[in-house]
């Protein structure tokens, strides 16, 4: 069954609002500074304030214009100049960058005749003082490395010490 047709849409909402409001025209209100909705500086986070911060996680200008930058003297990794992350996925960012120093560890100790004993990777949060959001502030990679040519004095040092230990251990009685 056809539905009748109603008149231009424009014409339909002038008749309502001309009934609504008795013939006179709205009136016009003006925004107030607590009626205006709030910058969204972060979308998708909350703009919920929490006690005692100035701003809420969406609106924080210091988590916005927050900056990385690499602090080692490997120049292949990356952040060798300051760049911004998103909050959000900066924890992955900053473990993939570690995994960089992880893997160049490996490399030197496989050009130097060496091995890698150990390679630990700290990711490292703090607390926006503007927002109360916890970010992920940088990380920290340490690796230990030991190579079986060490000509240091260290390292020759070490192997006269280790060679009293295992001297006289074996003996070839010839029988």
């Amino acid at each position: 069954m056809a539905s009748p047709i109603i008149g231009p849409l424009s014409n339909l909402v002038n008749n309502d609002y001309a009934n609504l409001n008795h013939g006179q025209p709205a009136p016009i209100t003006v925004p107030t500074t607590e009626e205006k909705p709030p910058i969204v500086e972060n979308p998708g986070e909350t703009t919920r304030k929490s006690p005692g911060r100035r701003s809420s996680p969406a609106e924080c200008e210091t988590c916005k214009h927050r900056k990385y930058v690499d602090g080692s003297d490997e120049s292949d990794v990356s952040f060798q100049t300051p760049s911004h992350i998103d909050p959000k996925s900066a924890g992955a960012r900053v473990r993939a960058h570690e995994q960089e120093h992880v893997a160049n560890a490996y490399t030197k100790a496989a050009q130097k005749n060496g091995k890698v004993l150990s390679a630990v990777v700290a990711i490292h949060t703090g607390i926006c003082p503007e927002c109360g959001r916890t970010y992920v502030s940088g990380g920290t990679t340490t690796t230990k490395i030991k190579y079986s040519n060490d000509e240091s004095a260290y390292g020759k040092g070490i192997n006269f010490a280790n060679a009293d230990a295992y001297n006289g251990k074996n003996v070839d009685l010839g029988v």
